[in-house]
């Protein structure tokens, strides 16, 4: 048995979009205390353009290891930012480092590869309960092969244009 968890952490449409313009589309404020809080002091692992979509005054993102995957080795000069050159580096270097939950948060084409490789053991996804626009998709995986593990529901209101639910799921 593993002593760590490989995780994702993603909030995804209806319609699998989660992003347009390497941009959110939405603002769920309980949603982005959620990924604060459940990332928070653990490595976080992104693609280059993930990272520099994160508004300048917050990054690296605060509180956590920030790895950023790119072959654009000198790219990335913001100090405590480590570049590595791919998805398994990254978590190789989280675990090496002690963490024994490394998150990835993105974008895409890091979603899609980590899960094609099957490099992910514990999905957090936030549902949000609405189709939206966007050019950037998480992509559907095998629900048969994933266990939801826990769920909690949220209300809009007056802070949050649309329902939404947070999910953890464990490969199976």
């Amino acid at each position: 048995m593993k002593d760590h968890t490989v995780s994702l952490i993603v909030a995804i449409a209806s319609n699998h979009v989660i992003g347009k313009d390497n941009d959110l589309i939405w603002f769920l404020p309980k949603d982005l205390k959620y990924f604060k809080d459940t990332t928070a002091g653990h490595h976080v692992i992104m693609g280059r353009k993930n990272y520099f979509s994160i508004p300048e005054k917050f990054r690296p993102l605060p509180g956590r290891t920030n790895i950023v995957v790119t072959r654009q080795k000198d790219i990335v000069q913001d100090e405590g930012v480590v570049v590595v050159s791919s998805v398994e580096e990254g978590i190789k270097y989280a675990l090496n480092a002690g963490d024994k939950e490394p998150f990835v948060i993105g974008g895409g084409q890091i979603y899609n590869y980590s899960l094609a490789n099957e490099l992910i053991d514990r999905m957090y996804i936030t549902h949000v309960h609405k189709d939206y626009e966007g050019d950037t998709f998480f992509p559907h995986f095998d629900e048969n092969k994933w266990l939801e593990i826990s769920s909690e529901h949220v209300d809009p209101d007056h802070r949050h244009e649309t329902s939404f639910s947070y999910a953890v799921y464990d490969r199976q």
